[in-house]
């Protein structure tokens, strides 16, 4: 029979070939010692080395500054107002009231709405007018619901030219809701407004605070509002006069 005997021509199988397997080696021979892998030596050294450099030290900041630092935003919240005076050049024309109760009436227009703060209010711009020389059967003091009705009250007060100036005193704290910038807004805006169109001097005495601790902290500010409505007293009668003689 032909090498190509049951097959087409050029169909002849392939060849067996034998491979032969590796023999083992002598790492993977049980018992036998195994290689130990060498680290580079760059990397060895580099360990070395950030094994004998010494932990970074901790740097805690001086209690001098912390303490500063705590203390800020103490320092901003009892920030107040400082009053200051003003700087006139030499033969330059100045009108300036003074806070003087001679011969002054005033009338007082009080929010019963937080009591006992409009209360303390009261007692303080009283003890200022009696300081300030206004007799006492010459200051008239008008009650009112609420910081919102004192506009009213101050209107009412003005339009009888009887008086002097006109303090409103009262307190409002903010509440959860927006009832607070309504009442507080417009009690400013409406005692202004009592002012500008009567042309009497009406003081805004009203607390505006966010608690009731702070309305403590500011118990004797009725007395602001009793000299500021004084000092507009005397500013508008010094006009009045220089008007006429003018």
């Amino acid at each position: 029979m032909s090498a190509t005997e049951g097959f087409w021509p050029g169909d002849a199988p392939a060849q067996e070939q034998h491979v032969q397997e590796p023999e083992p080696a002598l790492a993977d021979t049980p018992g036998w010692p195994q290689p130990v892998e060498e680290e580079p030596e760059a990397e060895v050294e580099a360990e070395a080395e950030a094994a004998a450099e010494p932990a970074p030290a901790v740097v805690e900041e001086p209690e001098a500054e912390a303490e500063e630092e705590a203390a800020e935003p103490a320092v901003a919240a009892t920030a107040v107002h400082v009053p200051g005076e003003i700087d006139i050049p030499d033969g330059v024309a100045v009108l300036e009231g003074s806070p003087s109760g001679a011969d002054r009436t005033v009338g007082v227009v009080v929010s019963r709405f937080n009591g006992e703060i409009s209360n303390r209010l009261l007692q303080s711009a009283l003890e200022a007018l009696d300081a300030a020389g206004v007799q006492e059967e010459r200051i008239t003091v008008m009650p009112v619901p609420g910081a919102f009705e004192l506009p009213f009250g101050a209107m009412a007060l003005a339009k009888t030219r009887r008086y002097s100036c006109v303090v409103a005193l009262g307190c409002v704290v903010r509440g959860e809701t927006a009832h607070f910038e309504y009442v507080a807004g417009e009690a400013a805006s409406g005692i202004q407004l009592a002012g500008l169109e009567t042309g009497v001097p009406v003081a805004f005495g009203v607390l505006t605070v966010d608690t009731a601790e702070q309305a403590e902290a500011r118990i004797d500010k009725g007395a602001d509002p009793a000299r500021a409505a004084l000092e507009m007293a005397d500013l508008f009668a010094q006009v009045r006069e220089q008007t006429k003689s003018g």
